[in-house]
């Protein structure tokens, strides 16, 4: 979900109006995905490196992201969207928690799109998390060590019991990770879009599963 300030910067407008449109974005995103049959949605809306961004951006983004919790969360349910949030949002503060857990609670019973929203996320803060956890576990005597495999290890993750990633899009013509899903995205197929993310639509979304459906996926097995 990438090129928010650019967008703004573009028409002279401040970064907090760039984000609201993202916002918009992010809608027409979900909306697109359900109708095209997809299953599973991850959103990275605020990695832990965001935090260092100036406080009035910072600030923004949580007024925003608290808005759309109180403005959606009926809409999610009526469309059949399950939303869960990885990351470590209780940085947020727990006025923000309570409404995430709340939101979580509220779309539960969604069967139509699993919606993941990264927030406060950072890949490699999640994989070191997940080895504290597994070491832990080897400490107390609840797990050997010779059964620490990847499915195991995978179960420490946030993601645990989610599927890995089929496809990456990264928008606003940037070609990197980003420190985004790097366990999980082992064997994903990435496409870049050259569209900020506030001009995002269904058109796009529709272009880049296109894209990923003529891939030929080997996960590094002779065809």
């Amino acid at each position: 979900m990438d090129g928010n300030r650019r967008w703004a910067q573009a028409r002279g407008l401040p970064a907090a109006l760039g984000h609201k449109a993202g916002a918009e974005a992010v809608r027409r995103t979900i909306e697109a995905a359900a109708n095209q049959g997809i299953s599973w949605l991850t959103l990275f809306a605020f990695s832990s490196e965001n935090w260092r961004r100036p406080l009035e951006e910072v600030s923004a983004l949580t007024g925003l992201l608290r808005l759309y919790l109180r403005s959606e969360v009926a809409n999610l349910v009526k469309e059949g969207v399950r939303l869960r949030v990885i990351g470590d949002f209780e940085r947020f503060g727990p006025e923000m928690t309570r409404s995430i857990r709340a939101a979580e609670q509220a779309t539960a019973g969604g069967m139509r799109l699993n919606l993941n929203v990264a927030l406060s996320y950072g890949g490699r803060d999640e994989i070191v998390s997940a080895a504290r956890m597994a070491a832990r576990a080897i400490a107390e005597g609840r797990l050997a060590p010779e059964a620490l495999d990847e499915a195991t290890f995978g179960g420490f993750l946030q993601t645990a019991g989610m599927p890995d990633p089929d496809l990456i899009i990264r928008t606003s013509g940037e070609q990197r990770l980003s420190n985004f899903l790097l366990w999980q995205a082992a064997y994903a197929e990435f496409v870049f879009q050259d569209v900020l993310w506030p001009d995002y639509g269904a058109e796009h979304l529709a272009e880049a599963v296109a894209a990923f459906a003529r891939r030929e996926r080997r996960y590094g097995a002779r065809p």
